[in-house]
């Protein structure tokens, strides 16, 4: 049985006024995989990002959601997705862990709609997801920052979406909740069937995490399964890259 895809993305080139951004991006992401989408800085990983959001778009070519093109695509409630933390989130902001989960179900309950006992447990169940189910009553900023970016996957979550896209999750992160966090994501991709997209530019803490790779520096430079790309040596991976790249080095820090 074929695998169906969430997400393809055909022959996509995007430039901002003349300057290339994207050349002939051509990616899948199969259902229940979970894709890490790496590249350096400035190499167009946020704006393949808004492209699949419908937030931008493409000079030419075609993107194509859960089989329909994107101009006739409705549905955006299958797509959750984590911006970069929160990062500008006001921690002075006066609401629970509650409130701020709650408020991911606001479109599907409609302006006048109370939440019910059916919008109650759909919160408990995201926030238990996101092993902050002990957090439901206190206040967002009096959270870690990974804490918050926790928080803020169980509200892209909570409305049963069927991919989540995460936009450096782990910006502002301790480096020691990295790993829990990242394990956090394993368990909503393998235990709960959700598809993820990551975009992150640390390569070596999603190696054995992932499923697909994908590396962006203006062209797709690869695509493929993390087995193909174990099996790439790091001279290869750099002059794909553009740069050079330490693979795996999660393992040098025990």
């Amino acid at each position: 049985m074929e695998q169906k895809t969430v997400i393809d993305i055909h022959d996509v080139n995007f430039r901002y006024d003349r300057e290339s951004v994207l050349e002939h991006i051509n990616l899948s992401v199969p259902e229940g995989a979970f894709v890490g989408l790496v590249g350096p800085n400035g190499s167009g990983k946020s704006t393949l990002l808004k492209i699949i959001l419908g937030l931008l778009k493409p000079k030419e070519g075609d993107v194509v959601l859960f089989g329909t093109p994107q101009q006739k695509f409705k549905d955006w409630d299958r797509i959750g997705f984590v911006s970069q933390k929160a990062n500008s989130f006001n921690t002075g902001f006066p609401a629970t862990v509650h409130e701020v989960v709650m408020g991911g179900l606001a479109k599907k309950m409609g302006l006048f709609h109370r939440p019910g006992q059916k919008e109650k447990e759909a919160v408990e169940k995201a926030v238990k997801a996101v092993g902050m189910e002990l957090f439901l009553k206190r206040n967002i900023g009096d959270l870690s920052g990974g804490q918050q970016q926790r928080v803020f996957i169980a509200r892209a979550i909570v409305s049963n979406p069927s991919i989540l896209i995460l936009d450096e999750p782990t910006v502002g992160v301790d480096r020691q909740n990295v790993e829990s966090f990242y394990h956090m994501l394993t368990h909503l991709n393998k235990e709960l069937g959700m598809t993820l997209l990551l975009v992150t530019h640390d390569i070596g803490t999603i190696t054995d995490k992932v499923t697909h790779v994908a590396c962006l520096n203006k062209y797709l430079h690869f695509h493929g399964s993390m087995k193909q790309f174990i099996q790439l040596d790091e001279q290869e991976l750099s002059h794909l890259y553009g740069h050079g790249i330490r693979l795996l080095d999660h393992h040098h820090d025990h």
